[in-house]
């Protein structure tokens, strides 16, 4: 039941003085005490000193091989049947030495070299990037131009070089220069005078 007169609480309560935040870790040595009684050392064997070497697959592959296997599981039987390790003045023949580097060499990213502010004043990067800009379009204008040329046909040279106009010759032929009309159209002689003299 909820108190009279009080709200809700709605919190979990905070324990006491006692309680360790976080993992608890129990103390497995004695303390000083046994510090001051004896030392703990570890006892290890000489098989485990000794470095195992790593396996000499030329050697174990080329003697699979001259014994007639092909396939992976009889490479693998095969590996487990005879462990040929390699020899240690192998090993240390092939270990690299560490990596001789240049006394000045500097390790990362170098540091960009700071802008100057005299350059930024006169707006020298805005004029070398209009320079830009106005050598690019003066290319594309020549690419432009190279595909714009198309080939001369007949009809593109008669439109550049149109052929002189024919003259009209006034030259007849002579028997037929001095015929008289056949047709008299006119109504009278007068009408043919004056059509003839306007």
């Amino acid at each position: 039941q909820a108190e009279v007169g009080k709200p809700l609480r709605n919190c979990y309560t905070l324990p006491g003085f006692d309680f360790a935040y976080g993992l608890y870790i129990p103390r497995t040595d004695g303390g000083v005490a046994e510090a001051i009684g004896h030392w703990n050392t570890v006892n290890q064997n000489r098989a485990d000193l000794v470095q195992k070497m790593p396996r000499d697959y030329i050697t174990m592959n080329r003697g699979a091989l001259k014994a007639g296997y092909t396939t992976a599981r009889e490479y693998n039987l095969y590996y487990k049947d005879k462990d040929i390790r390699r020899k240690e003045e192998e090993c240390t023949r092939l270990k690299k030495g560490p990596l001789k580097l240049p006394a000045d060499m500097t390790f990362g990213i170098p540091a960009r070299p700071s802008t100057p502010i005299f350059d930024i004043l006169q707006h020298r990067y805005k004029e070398l990037w209009m320079e830009q800009q106005r050598a690019l379009t003066v290319a594309q204008r020549v690419e432009t131009k190279k595909k714009d040329k198309v080939r001369e046909t007949r009809t593109t040279l008669l439109r550049k070089n149109p052929q002189p106009a024919k003259e009209e010759s006034f030259w007849h032929l002579p028997h037929l220069e001095k015929v008289g009309p056949h047709l008299s159209t006119l109504p009278g002689r007068d009408a043919h005078k004056k059509v003839f003299s306007a």
